[in-house]
């Protein structure tokens, strides 16, 4: 990264901060302009002795839902680093049927709670108990309309419930990405920039969310040679990134249902777990056979019931809209 580079990015870290900019420095004259400016390595100078803004003095917005845009979204980026910020309509999700933090003891929670006991198991376990990368984990359905991506924000959610574990959300379902109209996540460079390019970093497109302890990484931009990409060593050395980042951390992949993309089947030979969601009712004995028969080097393969009118716990599912059974 050139000096100017540099500057301009100090710079602006330093205007979301809320600090003021520096004045002063060497100065250099440019002939084209006729005016006296400071060099590159001056101004990087003079921003770096500028003092940390005091961010206790920040006001903060006490409404949870006075999102985009607002002092509380400068102060956590201040804090957490770079990085879209969104503030997740909790109360939203929740008349759609989601889990949701703030009402730990729906049904839905308690049936999710039931769901990710031996996901969790499977992953921080004893010795005995742990798989191979199971802290990877891919929520999938054979078809679509089956629930997955309903699916894998819930047990995302009721994971980021957890005291001790943190969980990073992964919109994979590149194809058709759908997160971004549940949860209103921006359409932010995500997984496939992480793989094309150069100028991003991970920190660069992680979203982090008023959900403490979920992350979401977005889609991202759209490729021809989406499959390519997920089959390539950058994905393998980017999910070893993410997978360690924290040790305490679960990635929860929405991909593509089965037998409708290859996406998904190139996916799932990266994983630890895959959980496949059946809509009961609906999904066929032929076609579920069909996209199990699709899955590779991923022995831990769990089933989820959907859209049961009752279950063992004495439970709804919830109700969804097709704009969320995906």
């Amino acid at each position: 990264m050139s000096l100017i580079e540099q500057a301009a990015r100090r710079l602006e870290e330093l205007r979301r901060a809320g600090a003021e900019l520096p004045e002063g420095g060497q100065a250099v004259a440019d002939p084209r302009r006729g005016t006296v400016e400071p060099t590159p390595e001056a101004f990087i100078e003079a921003l770096d002795r500028r003092p940390a803004p005091n961010l206790s003095t920040q006001s903060v917005d006490a409404n949870p839902r006075s999102n985009y845009g607002s002092n509380r979204n400068l102060l956590h980026e201040a804090r957490q680093g770079r990085g879209p910020y969104v503030e997740l309509d909790l109360e939203r999700l929740k008349n759609r049927g989601f889990v949701t933090p703030d009402v730990p003891t729906s049904r839905m929670a308690d049936e999710f709670r039931v769901a990710k006991r031996p996901i969790i198991k499977n992953a921080f376990g004893t010795q005995d108990e742990r798989v191979r990368n199971g802290n990877l984990v891919m929520v999938t359905s054979a078809l679509p309309g089956e629930g997955k991506t309903f699916a894998s924000i819930n047990l995302a959610m009721s994971i980021a419930m957890e005291y001790d574990i943190r969980v990073l959300l992964v919109d994979g379902d590149v194809a058709h990405p759908s997160m971004p109209a549940i949860l209103g996540t921006p359409h932010s460079p995500g997984l496939l920039d992480l793989l094309t390019r150069d100028d991003i970093e991970v920190e660069d497109a992680l979203v982090r969310t008023n959900v403490e302890r979920l992350t979401m990484l977005p889609a991202g931009s759209r490729q021809r040679r989406s499959t390519e990409l997920l089959a390539s060593e950058q994905m393998a050395t980017l999910l070893r990134e993410l997978a360690s980042r924290y040790p305490n951390r679960m990635i929860v992949f929405d991909s593509p249902p089965l037998l409708a993309t290859t996406e998904a089947r190139v996916l799932a030979t990266h994983m630890g777990q895959v959980v496949m969601v059946v809509a009961a009712d609906s999904t066929s004995h032929h076609a579920l056979n069909q996209a199990l028969a699709t899955i590779e080097n991923c022995d831990i393969v769990l089933m989820l019931l959907n859209k049961a009118s009752q279950t063992d716990v004495g439970t709804y599912y919830g109700y969804y809209g097709d704009d969320v059974a995906k």
